[in-house]
């Protein structure tokens, strides 16, 4: 995301970590404004800069955006993902 990198595991474990607190009871969607994965302790600790940044909240659904599909990215399609030949 910009000149920040993370490893494609901790950006997996962010999304999982978004995803699961996006909904606290089947009837009641949790705002995205009112959840931060920066109070998460599973939080992997590569984002504790993240959380700093005034742009956090954006900068990890960019994140999230960029693995939304696992498998896409695990070949390569996505321009968010490194490592490709």
């Amino acid at each position: 995301d910009g000149d920040l990198k993370f490893s494609l595991e901790s950006v997996k474990k962010l999304k999982e970590l978004m995803d699961e607190n996006r909904h606290v009871n089947p009837h009641i969607v949790v705002s995205m404004a009112s959840y931060s994965p920066c109070d998460e302790k599973n939080l992997p600790e590569e984002f504790q800069p993240v959380c700093k940044r005034e742009d956090a909240s954006m900068v990890f659904e960019r994140l999230n955006q960029a693995v939304r599909d696992d498998d896409l990215c695990e070949i390569c399609a996505n321009a968010a993902c490194t490592g490709c030949f």
